[in-house]
């Protein structure tokens, strides 16, 4: 079966329209020549046909003169329709053409996109028409695809990165453990070099359940939230205040609470997670004699939590890097008592609560961090496990 193409197609039904419309044109005069009456004036001085009269002989050359008008009429209206026919085939497939351009535009480029090259856009023409709209809407689903191969590669990338890195830390204690093993029993170990290869093994399989611990955490916080309940931000930190208040004073750290209401809803068990990490970074990785400032309030529909303390100095430009796993200072890794994992999890928690939050590095030194998440509409829930809506989503 020969397939045509739409232009083809589109010229067909032209011509075919054009075809149809010129018969029932001829036809239907063909039919109105037919039913008129043909009338005649015969010359009054002339004599009739023997044996018939002068009437009868007008009504026949009546019918004489419209039988030789419809045989004339048929051969000419047949070859006007022809030559009317063909004209119309010639133009349809010129219009079709005209007309399927733009839509020629749009497969080429279609054609020549790629994984690789997704930059091509398809033009859009003017007068707004029914192609263009369909240029503009080509033209929207390649910037999708586009932001979305994009983030799929970052993503890629960020899984990478984390495998390598997490991979990194728990071979590090295995490496430890191992070698306090073997260094302990080549040759024969004293009781005391047993002790202290036990401690060696169980400092190192404490590191590695805390690291599994915090790369649990991690996965449950970028999983999403099971149930929602709600939460007073400023309870949950005046909490880890007070957990935290032995630190901060073997640290002589001044701790400056400014804790106002902020309702949310969320799961308070990684609410607590959360800011429970950005208290104990802020301790961390402080100085001798420094502060540690807490506030929280709402603003502009968000429930607003800021922490900022001192430390050492920051460049602006490696803030945010401390928001990725296993990142300790400096965009890298580095050996600290921490782990790494404090703020990816305090950003994961938050993206699950469809939050934000901000890292800034401050001036004098240390870090300025805001955590803002949709405040929770007054009023109680109806049930202890039904989530009131929040007010910003």
């Amino acid at each position: 079966m020969v397939r045509l193409t739409a232009r083809a197609r589109l010229a067909l039904l032209q011509t075919a329209l054009v075809l149809a419309a010129g018969a029932a044109l001829t036809g239907l005069t063909y039919l109105l020549m037919r039913r008129r009456v043909f009338f005649t004036q015969l010359d009054p001085t002339g004599t009739s046909p023997p044996g018939m009269t002068a009437q009868d002989g007008a009504r026949a050359l009546a019918d004489r003169v419209q039988a030789d008008t419809l045989s004339a009429l048929m051969p000419q209206a047949g070859l006007a329709l022809v030559v009317v026919t063909a004209l119309a085939a010639v133009l349809s497939w010129l219009v079709a053409g005209r007309v399927l351009r733009p839509i020629r535009v749009i497969s080429s480029a279609a054609r020549r996109l790629s994984a690789e090259n997704l930059t091509e856009r398809v033009p859009v023409t003017t007068p707004a028409d029914e192609l263009s709209a369909l240029a503009g809407t080509v033209n929207d689903m390649l910037d999708r695809i586009q932001r979305g191969i994009a983030e799929r590669d970052q993503i890629l990338d960020s899984q990478r990165l984390f495998t390598a890195n997490a991979a990194h830390e728990l071979r590090t204690p295995l490496t430890t453990a191992r070698t306090a093993i073997d260094v302990t029993l080549d040759g024969h170990p004293s009781r005391a070099e047993l002790l202290a290869m036990a401690g060696d093994a169980r400092d190192a399989v404490e590191h590695m359940q805390r690291v599994l611990d915090g790369l649990l955490l991690l996965a449950r916080s970028q999983a999403g939230l099971a149930a929602r309940q709600p939460a007073d931000l400023a309870d949950i930190a005046a909490a880890a205040l007070d957990a935290a208040q032995a630190r901060a004073a073997t640290a002589d750290l001044a701790v400056r609470p400014r804790l106002r209401p902020a309702p949310v809803t969320g799961e308070p068990v990684l609410l607590e997670r959360m800011i429970g990490n950005l208290v104990d970074n802020a301790i961390r990785y402080n100085r001798t004699g420094g502060h540690l400032t807490v506030h929280t309030g709402t603003a502009d529909g968000h429930a607003v939590l800021r922490i900022s303390n001192t430390g050492r100095k920051i460049p602006p430009g490696e803030a945010q890097t401390l928001l990725e796993p296993f990142v300790h200072g400096q965009g890298t890794r580095v050996r600290t008592d921490g782990l790494g994992l404090g703020l990816s999890i305090v950003r994961a928690i938050a993206l699950a609560h469809r939050g934000r939050i901000a890292v800034t590095a401050r001036t004098g030194g240390g870090l300025d961090i805001t955590v803002g998440l949709p405040q929770a509409c007054p009023g109680p829930p109806s049930t202890r496990h039904s989530a009131r809506p929040p007010c910003n989503i």
